[in-house]
């Protein structure tokens, strides 16, 4: 069999293996993505980022037609399916697949379809979808595999009633109850859209509170509002087994409660894609949950091979994948370290309302034994939000209280991913430019949301002189 020759193969052409082989190809090199599925994008595109919040988007839509106009409630309850919102969904899927299609076409990225394994450091193997296969070799890999959901094994995933966040897609009707088990970013998400949607949900969470690692008081304003739209969150439990039924599922736990629904929807974390790859034989070591450890080059420990995105865990975010390919590719190519710049990256949680958070959070701060103070600017009291009705919410600034640095942005409300940006270039500056005197300082539009920043600051900076 001959072997194909590249500069750089990728395996995976979600947001890391985008963002690498793009980088490469703009430096002149030869690269090759494998992607196992037919069509690239990865799961970002096809079964988790893309489609939930385009799902998200059409459900809020519906939700908005039937706060402006609530004689029609009943009758677009029952017109309007799942499986019509889905529909929406699947087209934004087909365009970004399209758009980013052209990206490897430009750029001439030779793409092949087909299983990866390695036969040795240096080669690939592709096992194509009619049975073919042929072999590839590199000067260096970059994987970029992604992950899945997590399957426990007592866990019967073939059953019509039970569903991960890859197979809720395939849901037909919209059920009456559902429980979602793990209460991360994933399971919040999906407890806010079904809640929309009018299903009554079970929200099964395994630790304390929600969301541990944002800030308390955003933590504590999504589970207010949770609640407040009919969800019941269950803190500090733990999944017995799951009893399937015909019309429905039970879900014992450890506790001694039983909780019956239609539908029972898996949401508690992640594996790496590593299965079957080949490199256990290379040296390279998985965790318990399949994930590749890496050094702050995206190195594995055969320096040649890398690894980026969902596929060396945390942050495990579209954003950070994407940053991670390129920086792994400029390694590669120019022996330079690029890390430092996702030191910072911005959460960006797509609840109803979303949150969006950067920096350090308060309890973080006082453990720290960080001099800190505190800057709200309520939404409620924004003429934008006033005039959109998007009132729910607030915008929240930590900052030094003798350096006036700005060391956290924390927002929760409409637009909240959108908003925690103006906040983020101001924070990425170097000394005196990172200052809360600058929202102070600046002219905002009147009305927007961005005036949110000025309203902050100076509630922050009374507080100082209060004291």
């Amino acid at each position: 069999m001959s072997v194909r020759h590249f500069d750089i193969v990728v395996i995976g052409s979600g947001p890391g293996g985008e963002g690498a082989a793009m980088k490469a190809a703009k430096s002149g090199k030869r690269v090759c993505v494998v992607e196992q599925r037919p069509l690239v994008g990865g799961a970002c595109t096809h079964t988790a980022t893309i489609p939930s919040k385009a799902l998200r988007h059409a459900i809020q839509r519906l939700v908005d037609v039937q706060m402006d106009h609530p004689e029609l409630r009943v009758e677009l309850g029952q017109k309007w399916k799942f499986k019509d919102m889905m529909r929406s969904a699947s087209t934004v899927v087909s365009r970004q697949v399209q758009l980013r299609t052209t990206f490897y076409e430009r750029n001439r990225v030779e793409l092949v379809v087909g299983r990866a394994r390695f036969l040795d450091a240096h080669t690939l193997e592709v096992d194509e979808p009619r049975g073919a296969s042929e072999q590839l070799s590199a000067k260096a890999f970059v994987l970029a595999t992604g992950s899945r959901p997590y399957h426990p094994p007592d866990l019967d995933f073939q059953h019509p009633r039970v569903f991960d966040s890859d197979t809720i897609f395939n849901l037909r009707e919209t059920p009456m109850t559902m429980i979602i088990y793990g209460a991360g970013v994933i399971g919040c998400e999906y407890a806010s859209m079904f809640r929309q949607l009018g299903v009554k949900v079970d929200l099964v969470n395994t630790r304390e509170r929600l969301l541990s690692f944002l800030d308390d008081e955003i933590s504590d304003a999504l589970s207010y509002h949770l609640r407040e739209q009919g969800v019941l969150i269950r803190h500090q439990e733990q999944m017995e087994r799951v009893e399937t039924r015909d019309d429905g599922v039970v879900l014992h736990l450890k506790s001694g409660k039983r909780l019956r629904a239609d539908v029972f929807l898996w949401a508690n974390g992640r594996t790496g894609n590593t299965q079957d790859i080949g490199l256990e034989a290379l040296g390279i070591q998985l965790d318990s949950r399949g994930n590749i450890q890496v050094n702050d080059a995206y190195q594995t420990v055969v320096p040649h091979i890398y690894a980026v995105g969902d596929v060396v865990g945390i942050p495990s975010l579209a954003s950070a994948s994407y940053d991670q390919g390129r920086f792994a590719a400029t390694h590669i190519v120019e022996g330079r370290l690029e890390h430092k710049l996702v030191k910072d990256i911005p959460s960006g949680i797509y609840t109803s309302p979303e949150i969006s958070s950067l920096g350090r959070t308060e309890q973080e701060l006082t453990r720290q034994g960080v001099p800190y103070e505190v800057g709200h600017a309520f939404f409620k009291s924004l003429a934008r939000a006033q005039i959109t009705g998007r009132t729910v919410g607030m915008l929240k600034l930590l900052f030094h209280r003798d350096t006036r640095e700005i060391l956290g942005i924390h927002c929760f409300g409409d637009n909240a991913s959108e908003i925690i940006h103006i906040g983020q270039a101001i924070m990425s500056q170097d000394g005196p430019g990172n200052s809360i005197d600058y929202f102070i300082n600046t002219t905002f539009n009147y009305p927007t949301m961005a005036e949110a920043y000025r309203v902050a600051a100076l509630n922050g900076l009374n507080r100082l002189f209060e004291h």
